[in-house]
């Protein structure tokens, strides 16, 4: 039933993809995960279930979606590059069937409680508080403060120098150290539920929330790889740059995912 309840929150915010199709996915997404949040602090602070590790992750998913969606909302206002880049990458769905957008906002607000679904099994299981969910709370804070870092970092430098692409910082770690934050925000809510699963729906539920974002992750990466080899391919400095830091793992010797035309973000 909790599950269904949150369902109803995320189809409830992401329904403003109807007014404009890219925030099912921007706004849509992050203010829903902030609903999640405040969804689960209130079915299950009232029924005193609430441990001081999934208190904390409940408020964690409102501060990474409200952050998000903050950020998203204030680049759509402020950057004109943004918005043409959203223009030409995105559809504006205005000519796409009805029935079709409204299967894309149900399968959004559904990945969207998958993602959250081990701290809400973690509630109704009555798990106790563990390593493990404490470890995957720490990798999820973890990765929202480098995410959060990542877009601080690049919205400064762009901001000095805008026709140039961004490789201080945490970027010169890897090319994507924002989408590594997200990846790392999920990866923690996932191993925070790992000792609290019960059986085979709940598994794959969470499984599949979190290789879901990943996957999208990854797609994301080579989204911007390709507009950054469009934008810089001829620069010999952004050359030597691809080359030899990462795409999105550190340390892991995966420069490009261009090539992989499945990966979808």
């Amino acid at each position: 039933m909790q599950f269904l309840i949150l369902c109803v929150v995320a189809l409830i915010i992401s329904s403003i993809g109807f007014y404009r199709f890219v925030w099912f996915i921007s706004l849509g997404y992050g203010f829903s995960m902030a609903g999640i949040g405040i969804a689960l602090l209130v079915m299950f602070g009232m029924g005193g279930s609430l441990t001081w590790v999934t208190t904390i992750m409940a408020a964690l998913l409102i501060v990474y979606g409200l952050r998000l969606g903050g950020y998203l909302l204030i680049r759509e206002q402020r950057s004109a590059a943004y918005q043409r880049t959203m223009k030409n990458e995105i559809k504006d769905g205005s000519s796409m069937n009805p029935i079709l957008k409204i299967i894309i906002w149900m399968v959004c607000a559904l990945l969207y409680v998958c993602e959250a679904s081990p701290l809400l099994f973690r509630l109704q299981n009555h798990a106790p508080t563990d390593a493990v969910a404490i470890i995957g709370m720490i990798i999820m804070l973890l990765g929202i403060v480098l995410e959060s870092a990542s877009d601080y970092t690049k919205n400064r430098f762009k901001k000095t120098h805008p026709q140039r692409f961004c490789d201080v910082g945490l970027f010169r770690l890897v090319r994507c150290p924002n989408y590594l934050g997200e990846v790392l925000t999920w990866t923690g809510m996932f191993v925070s539920g790992v000792t609290a699963l019960d059986g085979v729906w709940q598994w794959l539920a969470s499984i599949a929330g979190w290789v879901c974002i990943v996957w999208i992750m990854f797609g994301g990466a080579r989204r911007l790889e390709l507009r950054q080899n469009k934008n810089y391919g001829s620069d010999p400095e952004y050359q030597a740059y691809v080359s030899t830091t990462p795409i999105l793992i550190p340390f892991v010797p995966l420069y490009s995912v261009a090539k992989y035309k499945w990966l979808v973000g």
